[in-house]
């Protein structure tokens, strides 16, 4: 492995862990998030002449550590800042990485603080503790990325000038901070289990940072029923993550899979975790979307998938949450259990989705199911254009080939 290639992976590994303790150490998300930008360039000349070390996260936090009081220093603010410095900050080894768990956590409400708009405490949380880029966060909220690089400073900006405490808050302040914890988890899952861009269709690591921050919440909040919908939902999906893509790293949709391969330990645990929060009588979105997930887990194959519930479940979820998204998919569910024309009907009456990927990939599948070949044409060459990861972009063309010979032989 290169020294470039090892940065970017201890990036995406550790970025969250050196970030927050940064910022638990300098109280200043600019300092830190510049600090570890010049920590990673100094990786990138180190570690090609000297080697990868054997921490690298630890390794990047000591160094980041000694760049921001540096830039502190330079800047004459040190004293005033009152930074409490660490005596062994120089020793690369002396790192407690170990400690570093607490700190992500005070971050994640710090980032979430109720004073921040929730489109800004997601952003934020997503970049600070996902490592996500902004062109990654901007194609979540469907939003041009000077848009969310604008939000982004501007929560910053809001942390710092109304000094929004850096900590977790008290037990009974917890609950008014779930909804936007909880999207923050859910959003840096998706991010995982489905790159908005690059040639890599899932990144494991983050599918994993947001079950484990998800458990941390369930273990916080025992009686939020929805923690433990989210956490069911993100462990029946991961199950499945690992077929997602064939020997040849091609995308593989769900009624394709092998389902010998899904991880049966994970599936087994998220219905039992979905079970106990049903058993909390407080339904939410995400036990209704984690019920879902649960029908596909237990089919033991796809022409045995209960459409039919997954299309009722559907039609409670868009009472429960309103979107252009849940309404794509009960569309898509619509057609499975009825018809591709009537799912078709319902996916025409969507408005405000002519940005949204999934829409189209969507319409030009039921179009494609409908015969109406120009039309279809028109949906898959919309969807290439928003599509910038190259595994889907792969199975899109293929589909769409494929449709496109087939109307070419027919008599």
């Amino acid at each position: 492995m290169t020294a470039a290639t090892q940065i970017e992976t201890t990036f995406r590994e550790e970025h969250g862990r050196v970030l927050a303790a940064l910022i638990s150490q300098f109280g200043d998300f600019t300092l830190a998030e510049d600090a570890l930008q010049d920590a990673l360039v100094e990786a990138l000349t180190r570690w090609q002449t000297d080697g990868v070390p054997r921490n690298p996260g630890a390794w990047l936090t000591t160094v980041a550590k000694r760049r921001a009081i540096y830039r502190l220093r330079r800047a004459e603010t040190l004293e005033r800042k009152a930074v409490i410095l660490d005596p062994s900050a120089d020793d690369e080894e002396e790192t407690e990485m170990d400690s570093i768990p607490d700190d992500r956590l005070k971050l994640m409400f710090t980032c979430c603080h109720p004073s921040l708009a929730l489109e800004a405490q997601v952003a934020l949380t997503l970049h600070t503790l996902g490592g996500l880029s902004t062109h990654e966060i901007a194609r979540a909220f469907l939003v041009p990325v000077p848009t969310m690089a604008q939000r982004l400073a501007r929560a910053r900006a809001k942390i710092r000038n109304a000094n929004i405490p850096y900590r977790v808050p008290p037990a009974d302040l917890l609950p008014q901070r779930l909804d936007a914890l909880l999207a923050v988890i859910y959003l840096i899952f998706n991010e995982g289990y489905v790159a908005t861009s690059g040639a890599t269709l899932t990144r494991g690591d983050l599918c994993g940072e947001a079950i484990r921050l998800c458990r941390v919440l369930v273990t916080l909040l025992p009686q939020s029923a929805e923690a433990r919908g989210l956490l069911a939902l993100m462990l029946l999906h991961d199950a499945r993550r690992e077929t997602r893509l064939n020997a040849a790293g091609e995308l593989v949709l769900l009624e394709d899979q092998d389902r010998a391969r899904w991880d049966q330990a994970k599936i087994r645990e998220g219905i039992a975790v979905l079970d106990e929060a049903l058993a909390l009588y407080t339904p939410g979105p995400y036990q209704v979307q984690a019920a879902i997930s649960a029908l596909h887990a237990e089919a033991p194959r796809a022409e045995a998938t209960d459409w039919q519930q997954i299309a009722a479940l559907y039609g409670t979820l868009a009472v429960m949450m309103p979107s252009p998204v849940v309404e794509v998919n009960r569309a898509v569910a619509v057609a499975m259990a009825q018809s591709p024309t009537v799912g078709l009907a319902l996916l025409h009456r969507i408005e405000g989705v002519e940005d949204f990927y999934p829409y189209h990939v969507a319409r030009a599948d039921l179009l494609r199911r409908t015969n109406q070949r120009e039309a279809a044409a028109d949906a898959y060459e919309r969807a290439l254009a928003l599509c910038r990861n190259s595994a889907q972009r792969a199975y899109l063309q293929r589909r769409f080939d494929e449709m496109l010979n087939r109307f070419d032989n027919l008599p």
